[in-house]
């Protein structure tokens, strides 16, 4: 068994969801090595969020902002930590919802993705800055 782990950080990203899945391939090219095995992507943020869904299409990443901004209003005054700001807590709650680290099988030395999926880099505040990702590949 080979385990490769290589740590990247992301330039920094308006809100919304971003396709990162070069990104995580350009990151860790020994995920060319393995004729099987697993990749995890791990965010190292509470305010922003991995997962995979549609890479084709741009409008599916617009329409995930609008309904997590639906589902987790800014403002709300029942939310009682703020102190970054109105996008704080809902931040952190779409985080939760979404999750912090993605599991794709590696198939002949590629991502086993979907013919239509990618990696989203979910970012939920307005200014989140850069992010950090532990990427880690293990198989044979």
């Amino acid at each position: 068994m080979q385990i490769y782990q290589q740590m990247i950080e992301l330039k920094e990203r308006s809100r919304g969801f971003h396709l990162i899945t070069a990104e995580v391939l350009h990151a860790l090219p020994q995920i060319s090595q393995l004729t099987s095995g697993m990749c995890q992507v791990f965010i190292q943020h509470t305010s922003a969020s991995l997962c995979i869904n549609e890479n084709a299409d741009p409008t599916v990443r617009v329409d995930f902002e609008t309904f997590f901004n639906k589902a987790v209003p800014e403002n709300d005054p029942d939310y009682i930590h703020n102190d970054e700001g109105p996008d704080d807590m809902p931040a952190h709650l779409k985080a939760a919802i979404l999750g912090s680290s993605v599991m794709i099988p590696i198939r002949n030395g590629r991502l086993a993705l979907g013919t239509w999926q990618g990696i989203y880099l979910c970012e939920h505040r307005d200014y989140g800055g850069r992010r950090r990702l532990v990427i880690t590949a293990w198989g044979a």
